[in-house]
């Protein structure tokens, strides 16, 4: 007999919602965290007087109350977190600034959104409602698809658009560049440029934003990460931290069990991996990798990872001048060199700047301010600096961040209380992602559902992967991922 039913490796987002679904269906199941606290990049750490949050900049999917097939009503719900947790609404999308071009921000509502836009671009009305139109049909045939649909019954509207570049769309709808950099601005989240991103991606991201609406947890992503985790104890799971994985065991072509870094074994016939898909197939002793396997990670890129700077003020957002939870500022319009840009330690020329206390979420001391500063960066530029050079590669780069961002915020530097900076090496070490990577594989237009299907088909009886190395990256792609593979897993051993 099998020590547990399930084996889930790594309390991430996906590996805290798999681990939770299997429990509370009545799975033994057996968690397992190399750090000694919950959450990976859900997470949060102090300094001095302020904690900061760690990677959740907005939280799409939550939904009012009563809003159905949202993360409130739906899987939270599903997991017995909804009333243990507060969140706080952020009514605004974003704000997107170019310094002395373009200064508009966006609530997050769509015909609101429509009138800000109007406001700022006047003669733009009736072809932002056309374009909120198409991003809704997309999204809405993109998900009938997705939950298998035949194409047959699909509009065809979806395969003239869903495949096209952000940037095609955008220039078919729009003229002023502005305009288009302001729409299409959510692309860092995903890790594209407008160039490559393909349509159906940002209107898949802006839907959850514009209809589900942004949203923070209060606590932070830690207190998301923790009621997850209690509601896995609560149901009778088991969790240990400090405790790393050096190799998955398998036996006549399928799982066995784990073996953990400090020698001992624990088995169960299917082990859940939220680990980067080159680390779990790494670790799989007693079988040779089928050769499907090796053929779909030698055609996949690991992805950008990121720079972040956060901070601690000694003022108030408004004395600082925020009037938005989520600000992007861009040094022009020229996505493609932003994109381009992070390969090297050019100047940073876009960051996505996130204050946590325009809508407080319990973070900063009365009369401060928490913020981050976030870029995007490939981690290979970082393997070649010297330890000697470290610290003052890194304090240099973040000084650019800071110089875009006093274009928003004169004289924010004298403010600064705290501080500490992410580079890609810390996501690296910390996550254990390749690269660093925090949207796993470079999501170009070989990327996603259509054309890769790692969580679903692992090839290896008993291995299951979740997380955004098998789907989608962010928060709630990572959170529904983790469960919608925990119930594929138990309708396996019900059949």
């Amino acid at each position: 007999m099998s020590d547990y039913d399930a084996i889930v490796i790594g309390a991430g987002n996906a590996g805290l919602t798999a681990a939770a679904t299997l429990q509370r269906a009545g799975a033994r199941t057996l968690l397992l965290e190399r750090h000694n606290v919950p959450g990976g990049c859900g997470t949060s750490f102090r300094r001095g007087r302020f904690e900061f949050e760690v990677a959740l900049h907005q939280l799409s999917g939550v939904g009012v109350e009563g809003q159905p097939i949202s993360l409130r009503e739906g899987l939270f719900q599903q997991l017995g977190i909804a009333d243990k947790l507060e969140f706080v609404q952020e009514h605004d999308l974003y704000r997107a600034v170019i310094p002395g071009q373009l200064d508009l921000t966006l609530p997050a509502d769509w015909d609101a959104a429509i009138d800000a836009i109007e406001a700022e671009f006047p003669g733009n009305r009736d072809r932002t409602a056309r374009f909120f139109e198409l991003l809704k049909q997309v999204t809405f045939w993109q998900i009938a698809a997705m939950r298998g649909m035949p194409p047959e019954q699909i509009d065809p509207m979806l395969f003239r658009y869903g495949l096209r570049s952000l940037q095609e769309v955008l220039d078919e709808f729009f003229d002023d560049e502005r305009l288009k950099t302001a729409l299409g601005i959510y692309w860092t989240y995903l890790g594209q440029p407008p160039s490559k991103l393909r349509f159906q991606d940002l209107a898949l991201t802006l839907f959850a934003y514009f209809e589900f609406k942004p949203w923070h947890v209060r606590g932070g992503s830690q207190a998301m990460s923790t009621a997850i985790l209690d509601a896995f104890l609560l149901a009778g799971g088991e969790v240990r931290f400090n405790t790393g994985v050096e190799a998955i065991l398998s036996e006549g072509g399928r799982v066995l069990g784990v073996r953990l870094e400090e020698g001992s074994e624990v088995t169960a016939p299917d082990v859940v991996s939220n680990a980067s898909l080159p680390t779990t197939y790494a670790m799989i002793e007693g079988v040779d990798l089928p050769a499907a396997v090796r053929d779909d990670l030698a055609t996949r890129r690991i992805g950008v990872s990121g720079f972040v700077l956060h901070m601690g003020l000694d003022a108030t957002p408004a004395e600082l001048g925020f009037t938005t939870s989520t600000t992007f500022v861009n040094m022009d319009t020229d996505d493609d060199r932003t994109h381009n840009a992070w390969r090297s330690f050019e100047p940073a020329r876009g960051i996505c700047v996130s204050a946590y206390d325009v809508a407080p979420i319990g973070f900063s001391p009365m009369g401060a301010t928490h913020i981050s500063l976030m870029t995007l960066q490939y981690a290979d530029i970082w393997r070649n600096v010297a330890p000697s050079e470290y610290a003052r590669t890194k304090f240099a780069y973040a000084e650019t961040l800071l110089d875009l961002m006093e274009n928003v915020t004169p004289g924010i530097r004298d403010a600064i209380e705290e501080v500490d900076v992410a580079t890609p090496l810390t996501m690296m070490r910390y996550l254990g992602h390749p690269g660093g990577a925090i949207y796993g594989y470079d999501q170009d237009a070989t990327e996603g559902w259509l054309f890769r299907n790692s969580e679903r088909q692992t090839h290896i009886p008993g291995l299951h992967l979740a997380g955004s190395w098998a789907g989608i990256g962010g928060f709630q792609p990572t959170l529904e991922g983790g469960a919608r593979v925990a119930r594929r897993l138990l309708r396996t051993k019900v059949a």
